[in-house]
């Protein structure tokens, strides 16, 4: 489903324009759909490279993803990490991002003397609330606060950001990257990247934007001051954030958000999903499926006030937001928070975005004519395409071979620029 808003007063040197790219959060499942629909314009735009955009932005789980490509790793090489597994470079495995956190664990239970101590000499004084409620609410700094340990996906990231002339370091890359993140304490939203937060790690960064409240635990980073603050989930505050790529004086914006509430009503959908997934009522797959569903809701009610909100304020820019068919059963139904459904969903991303870019070809070729893009008629007219069969193969090399090709892609886009202007 593409959200499409031309701009009022478009850009007067096409040439030159400007591109962002904005891309949600949305768990496991989120993020291999947003990988399949990068893929998808990666290849079936011609003129566009992803790698070389004059801004990101990512929130939770599409924050690794920005971040990856503000470091020039191209789409194809992301879908070798999650997806084939068969990259030289980097070695993904899933278990690591599903470790218990026993050290939050193990700080819950050694509370437990101090906290039952101080509620039996509150109790014995009378200084306590009625007996239950007070121990109801006692027991609840008990809990975790997160199930998963997201340290070990911070030690991922910065490997990841650290070798073959990639940077963990906002000041170091070529183009702006903004990650988000929320104080827990205050509720305020925080951009990684942004002055005063930009000599934070961005694998800390991410790592924080990532930290869904009661998944992983709230992540503990130093302010300017020395003081230190909680962070959690970007998408607390908002679904996408991308007004901080249009505030950059952009010309086109893209965008990608993967979780929509789902309604088997709005389309006929997929015979063969109907099937494998029935046409049972939310409500009857339990307290995951209403979840679910409310999270899906919350998100794209806020998605939707922006995206009619910012054509007024940001007139001048062409906007095109990518999202699931509400129809999507297999979406929906496959756990959030599941890798091992990554192919299938990636493959749904991929092939629900060349649809899109097919369907509103007579729209969308004249837009993104004025940016130098053109659509590659062989890529979307090809249906149904798969996304592994089109992966160009792996290449081996060594990291001063990386660096050197790095350095070589660096010289021709800035060549390409200058002509360009």
């Amino acid at each position: 489903m593409l959200s499409l808003h031309a701009a009022r007063t478009p850009p007067p040197h096409p040439a030159a324009a400007r591109i962002g790219l904005a891309v949600a959060g949305g768990g496991p499942v989120g993020a291999m759909y947003e990988l399949g629909a990068l893929r998808a314009l990666d290849e079936a735009c011609d003129g566009l490279d992803l790698t070389r955009l004059d801004c990101y932005v990512g929130v939770s789980s599409g924050a690794f993803f920005a971040a990856g490509l503000a470091n020039h790793m191209d789409t194809a090489e992301l879908c070798r990490i999650f997806i084939t597994g068969d990259s030289h470079d980097v070695r993904f495995r899933p278990e690591v991002f599903l470790r218990p956190a026993l050290a939050e664990y193990l700080r819950r239970v050694a509370s437990i003397p101090r906290l039952a101590t101080r509620l039996a000499r509150d109790l014995a004084s009378g200084r306590g609330d009625s007996g239950w409620s007070d121990l109801l609410n006692r027991i609840g700094s008990l809990v975790p606060t997160g199930l998963f340990d997201n340290a070990e996906i911070e030690h991922f990231l910065r490997d990841v950001f650290t070798r073959n002339g990639r940077s963990n370091d906002f000041r170091k890359l070529d183009q702006p990257l903004y990650v988000i993140a929320v104080d827990l304490d205050s509720g305020e939203a925080v951009r990684f990247g942004d002055t005063g937060w930009d000599d934070v790690p961005i694998s800390r960064a991410v790592q924080a934007s990532a930290a869904l409240p009661g998944l992983y635990p709230p992540v503990e980073l130093p302010d300017r001051n020395g003081q230190t603050r909680h962070f959690v989930d970007g998408a607390l505050r908002r679904t996408m954030h991308a007004s901080v790529v249009l505030e950059r004086d952009i010309d086109l914006l893209l965008g990608v958000n993967p979780l929509v509430p789902f309604n088997p009503g709005s389309d006929a959908g997929d015979d063969l999903q109907a099937h494998r997934f029935g046409d049972r009522r939310i409500a009857q797959g339990g307290l995951p499926g209403v979840l679910s569903q409310t999270l899906r809701t919350m998100l794209q009610s806020r998605m939707q006030v922006g995206l009619a909100r910012y054509p007024q304020q940001y007139p001048q820019i062409d906007q095109l937001v990518f999202e699931p068919n509400a129809a999507d059963r297999e979406l929906f139904y496959t756990n959030i928070f599941s890798y091992s459904a990554r192919r299938r969903i990636c493959q749904l991303g991929y092939r629900n975005t060349l649809t899109d870019l097919r369907e509103r070809r007579g729209q969308l070729e004249p837009l993104l004519a004025r940016h130098g893009i053109r659509l590659r008629e062989d890529v979307i007219a090809d249906r149904p395409r798969s996304i592994i069969a089109h992966l160009p193969p792996a290449r081996r090399g060594t990291a001063a071979t990386a660096r050197l090709e790095r350095a070589l892609d660096d010289i021709e886009h800035r060549l390409q620029r200058r002509d360009m202007v």
